[in-house]
């Protein structure tokens, strides 16, 4: 190409700068990419090269730099991040002549690839790689005769892949991997005659590799997967020129070992998870290998390999190996001495992740040209200073210069490694190293050192110190301890001047924070959850390097001295979850010495830091702010100015108030966060067509004052990824636009719950996945439109949907949705019998409904199911018998339906991880099953107002959930989500009605999980109460009340010391109160009433403390709180032979004082119907 730099001025064609501004007037640039170009010579214009002949643009060169944060324990190592957004304008087809165009690692989410691209018909570099590009490869691109380069590499395509790419002639270079592209790999790529590198890894690609891709003879490096071998693999000894081949997965590769040995010119060969065996090596002849002397890169990771005679095999026939992976094996044993002898040129040996032992260090270590070795994720099982030991002779020892032992179970203590004296790096990150470590030796050129997630104590050795090429030191998570400046002081040595990345998180180091200005090169200091207390001394300096530095998760108070603010470097300061104290303004002020120009991300976020919002514009490279949950307050300013370049603002859950409008957010034309939820009385009040000149991807506006009409300035927001605007205030239907930016969306998180939104929402046809999709608590009315079921997460409960559920049977399966919450709504009909098509399904409450019918047998196809609501509806028939499958059930709640038969056996046998059983109020019949008692994790048993018999279990005893007694919360009950986009674990909330203290409530999660409930009550249970309950110590609440239960109350009762609740009233219980009952302080309500009970009531302050209905209608209790005094003797009467009398039994007073008046009415009718007929007679 011929193309000007920019020196000398040539003029573009005007009609190419207007496309040029077009282009640009549909991006969104919130890092000045696109900042040059302003200028009337375009040329001239940043990634732009024009022809110095004929000035007609050439070179379109817009490529984004990718933002990698490498997070470790909340410390941060910087990247640059620049990119652009939004469409690509198709003004670009009057780019001619272009012939180079680079859009890569730019973020064009929910886009599709432009099809207009097909017509740029010069082209021959095409690279939008990295983009977010969703859709499929346009068929034009079978157009471009002059194209060598394409690169549509790590972005979301689908779909086959076009044949026309056979079209491609002259392509010398194509990268599709890592999309999720389907069906055959097309045979027109054995077209492409010129081509030198392809790569299809990472693809849901199906069927056998086309045989016609042995017609590309200058094909140099191929990477594929998750395909067959076809045609035995004849085509690939075609391939003369490959020098790199990497197959991975590919299932049938045994048939093809002597094709791949064909190959004269391999480099580097990788066959990873391939099913490959011990036997596929050892079955091949060394004479069919033309590559023994070239390769130089072997990777056989993650296959089956499992005997050491691999290594013999390597050492036959790749003696100039340079590396040899073998991750992911089963490999153990030692390795051969011939390996160590005949390997002269092995300098890396990766053996991770096998099951190896101590003998296989001795084996390998015997390379004398090795320089790296890691054999992490092994089971070593033995001291360090044994390993070490048993080194002492081994040639390795003096080249070897990275050694990895993480995760490979290794105890002792740390000892002396001096006998390494080339070591540079040693990881031995998550062993069993524990005690002090003595003032051994480092060996003296190591630069990098962890041993975090050990179980070392004490302090950190002076010789630490005293290594003086030590740049890294990491031992975070250990049981360190001792004072903060004494360890610094330790580490004064030489190392000082060299030490820049220092961890030492997760410890139980105490003391002040000292001054750290000696430390002359350190850049990142990780002080996070230690022991750290009092103020940090203002006189204490930061080292004149440092960029990032942690205290997170300490005990500081105070502020922020100015001596932070004059850490010129400073880029990372997180003080988050300590207690300071100080105002806001002051902190501020303290950091604006040097800092303010440097500092990038400030976390201040859960202290105590009071006061009002300062000027905050003079931290101009300040790209993130977080001061959620501290005591800010007062008016937000209504001059205050931000950052210009800050990108991420987070103050949740603070007390500021007033108006926020355009004016505060002029400048922020880079923001993507906004968090400001919690701030009840904040009110975001904007001009009526006001666009931002931001584009947010998370927004975080709960319970900020929005409404009461719906946010307007939303519609200008094209990439929204989160967005939380719930209980906002906002009393208005719900635009259109806004429907329709959610259809076009994909992964959304939305909650726009807790307001009062209003309409009927719109159907779209379109099947997009989203996140999550939380709607509850609003006025929505009209039928459910299915494009909203493709979310992992869908609420719409407490709305006034309606129409029957059959919109969940529509179009195709979903596998993604986890969560399904349609409770308190007007659905009706039946309940679909289509569950088999959401086999995610972890979640589901369709309680409060008008349901009707049976629950569908698909149910039980839910295997993944955890919660299941299905309480207030009108159910009918019995528990599905497929129920049984859903063996990850915690949570059955389908009471309050019209449910009936005997309560199956399999609940208890089948469901062992049910926590919480709710049946009540339901027609349920028969004697309680045994199996029942198989229910151990049983915290919550409700079988109230049924018609159950019989007698009750004495295997209760076996609720072993309820023999412990607990005073924390229980774990979150929580589902993994795995999507092709992402994987997280979310949790769920349950929630149950149960009658407690009278009333019925609703208990959610948290109070939920600390309940221990067992409720039988209005049932016709008999015989006695089982003394077995007295086991259960852990019970809260413990109703029987309202059945037909007799005998005396086990006189143990007073054993259940947690109760609060106890309700044995309306049963047969004869005897008298236990003393025992006394032993139970917690109990606020007590219900013995209606019952046959005899004597005193035992003296206490609790049971004095009831009111006297708690033991009304047992004629011979006596004593407070009841009027009726004890007499020395009190006759024990028999009790009578009656049902008693309650609410729900047919046998009440009324009936036995209406039985003698019935008798003589109907003797004297039978007596006068005698004489009559006598008289007639």
């Amino acid at each position: 190409m011929e193309l000007v730099y920019g020196k000398k001025e040539i003029r573009c064609i005007e009609r190419e700068r207007e496309a040029l501004l077009r282009f640009k007037a549909a991006i969104v640039d919130r890092y000045g990419m696109l900042s040059s170009w302003t200028t009337p010579h375009c040329c001239q214009w940043q990634g732009i090269r024009c022809s110095n002949l004929t000035g007609h643009i050439l070179m379109l060169d817009l490529h984004g730099e990718v933002h990698e944060e490498i997070s470790f324990d909340h410390y941060v190592e910087f990247s640059p991040e620049r990119f652009i957004s939004g469409e690509i304008h198709k003004s670009l087809m009057e780019l001619s002549q272009l012939q180079y165009l680079n859009l890569s690692s730019n973020s064009f989410r929910d886009s599709n690839i432009p099809e207009f691209l097909g017509s740029l018909s010069n082209l021959r570099y095409l690279d939008l790689s990295s983009c977010a590009f969703d859709g499929k490869i346009p068929t034009q691109f079978g157009s471009l005769p002059h194209l060598k380069y394409l690169n549509l590499a790590d972005n979301f395509l689908e779909g086959p892949i076009p044949r026309q790419l056979g079209n491609l002639f002259q392509l010398q270079h194509l990268d599709l991997s890592y999309n999720t592209f389907e069906g055959n790999i097309p045979i027109q790529l054995g077209n492409l005659s010129q081509l030198q590198y392809l790569d299809l890894r990472g693809n849901d690609l199906k069927g056998n590799i086309p045989s016609q891709l042995g017609n590309l003879s200058n094909l140099h490096e191929l990477y594929i997967g998750d395909v067959k071998i076809g045609d035995g693999g004849q085509w690939l000894s075609n391939l003369i020129s490959l020098t790199h081949l990497y197959l991975t997965s590919i299932s049938n590769l045994y048939h093809s070992p002597h094709m791949i040995g064909k190959l004269p010119k391999l480099g580097e060969l990788s066959l990873l998870d391939c099913s490959l065996t011990d036997n596929f090596f050892l079955s091949l002849r060394p004479s069919i290998f033309n590559f023994s002397t070239s390769l130089t890169v072997l990777d056989l990771s993650e296959n089956t390999l499992m005997s050491t005679l691999i290594f013999q095999w390597v050492a036959n026939f790749t003696p100039n190996l340079v590396e040899l992976h073998l991750i992911h094996n089963v490999l153990e044993a030692s390795v051969p001495n011939h390996f160590g002898l005949a390997m002269n040129s092995l300098e890396h040996l990766n053996l991770y992740s096998n099951r190896f032992k101590v003998e296989v260090l001795q084996s390998v270590m015997n390379i004398c040209t090795l320089k790296s070795l890691n054999l992490g994720a092994n089971s070593l099982n033995q001291s360090l200073s044994s390993i070490l030991h048993n080194l002492s002779n081994a040639c390795a020892r003096n080249s070897l210069q990275e050694l990895d032992l993480s995760f490979s179970k290794i105890n002792g203590s740390f000892p002396d490694f001096s006998i390494f004296p080339t070591l540079k790096i040693l990881d031995l990150f998550s062993n069993k190293l524990s005690g002090k470590i003595p003032e051994g030796i480092l060996p003296s050129r190591l630069e990098s050192l962890s041993l975090s997630s050990n179980f070392l104590e004490g302090e950190i050795p002076k010789s630490f110190g005293n290594t003086c090429t030590l740049s890294s030191l990491d031992m975070s998570y250990n049981r360190l301890s001792g004072e903060f400046s004494l360890i610094f002081q330790n580490l004064s040595g030489c190392a000082k001047n060299v030490l820049q990345d220092l961890k030492l998180g997760g410890n139980n180091i105490n003391g002040t924070f000292p001054d750290l200005s000696r430390f002359s090169n350190l850049q990142i200091l990780d002080l996070s959850q230690n022991q750290l207390s009092g103020e940090i001394p203002e006189g204490n300096q930061l080292p004149s390097q440092l960029e990032s530095l942690s205290i997170r998760s300490n005990s500081l108070e105070g502020g922020i001295p100015k001596s932070f603010g004059n850490a010129c470097a400073l880029r990372l300061l997180d003080m988050f979850n300590n207690s300071l104290s100080e105002e806001f303004p002051l902190i501020v002020h303290h950091l604006s010495g040097c800092a303010r120009y440097s500092l990038e991300n400030l976390n201040l976020g859960m202290n105590q830091i009071n006061g009002t919002l300062p000027d905050l514009s003079i931290f101009s490279s300040l790209k993130g702010l977080y001061l959620g949950e501290n005591k800010l307050n007062g008016e937000f300013p209504n001059d205050i100015q931000f950052p210009h370049q800050l990108e991420e603002l987070y103050m949740q859950l603070n007390s500021l108030k007033g108006v926020l409008s355009d004016y505060q957010f002029a400048n922020l034309s880079k923001l993507y966060s906004l968090y400001l939820s919690g701030n009840s009385l904040l009110s975001l009040t904007f001009t009526q067509n006001w666009i931002p000149p931001f584009q947010l991807r998370k927004v975080g506006l709960q319970s900020c004052i929005l409404g009461p009409t719906f946010p307007k300035w939303l519609q200008t927001q094209n990439e929204f990824r989160d967005l939380d605007i719930s209980n906002a205030g906002i009393s208005d239907m719900v635009p259109k636009w806004f429907w329709t930016k959610l259809a076009l969306r994909k992964w959304v998180s939305m909650n726009i719950s807790c307001n009062s939104l209003h309409g009927i929402i719109p159907y779209f046809p379109t099947k997009n996945p989203y996140s999550s999709l939380i709607l509850g608590s609003n006025q929505f009315v009209g039928p459910i439109p299915p494009f909203l079921r493709s979310s992992t997460l869908l609420d719409l409960s407490k709305n006034k949907f309606s129409g029957s559920l059959s919109f969940l049977c529509v179009g195709d399966p979903i596998g993604i949705l986890y969560q399904l919450d349609l409770s308190s709504n007007n659905l009706s009909g039946q309940i679909p019998d289509c569950w088999s098509r959401f086999k995610s399904l972890a979640f589901l409450d369709l309680s409060q409904n008008q349901l009707s019918g049976k629950i569908p047998t698909s149910m039980g196809s839910l295997h993944d199911l955890q919660a299941l609501f299905l309480r207030n509806n009108n159910l009918t028939y019995g528990i599905p018998f497929s129920l049984r499958h859903c063996t990850n059930l915690v949570m059955i709640d389908i009471a309050e339906n019209s449910l009936s038969g005997s309560i199956p056996g399999w609940i208890g046998r089948k469901l062992g991880n049910l926590q919480y059983l709710s049946l009540r109020r339901n027609h349920f019949q028969g004697n309680l099953p045994l199996q029942i008692c198989f229910l151990r994790n049983i915290q919550l048993l409700d079988l109230s107002l049924n018609k159950l018999s019989g007698q009750i279990p004495k295997c209760i005893k076996n609720f072993t959930s309820m023999t412990k007694t607990s005073s924390e919360r229980g774990p979150w009950h929580w589902y993994r989500v795995d999507t092709i986009y992402f994987g997280s674990d979310q949790s769920y909330d349950l929630n149950t009605f149960l009658t407690w203290k009278g009333s019925r409530q609703m208990f959610e999660n948290s109070v939920l999980q600390l309940l221990k409930s067992i409720d039988l009550s209005s049932n016709y249970f008999s015989e006695e109460i089982p003394k077995e309950f007295e086991i259960l110590i852990g019970l809260i609440s413990l109703n029987l009340s309202r059945n037909n239960l007799s005998g005396e109350i086990p006189s143990s009762i007073g054993k259940l010391k947690s109760l609060e609740v106890l309700d044995i009233s309306r049963n047969e219980l004869v005897g008298s109160i236990p003393n025992s009952l006394i032993e139970i302080d917690r109990l606020s309500m007590l219900d013995l009433s209606h019952n046959h009970l005899v004597g005193m009531i035992p003296q206490s302050t609790q049971l004095q403390s009831f009111n006297p209905s708690s033991y009304e209608d047992n004629l011979n209790l006596c004593g407070p709180p009841l009027d009726k005094l004890c007499i020395s003797k009190i006759p024990v009467e028999e009790p009578k032979n009656e049902i008693q009398e309650d609410d729900y039994s047919f046998f009440n007073r009324e009936f036995y004082i209406g039985m003698p008046f019935g008798f003589i009415i109907s003797f004297w009718i039978v007596v006068g119907l005698m004489l009559f007929r006598r008289s007639t007679s």
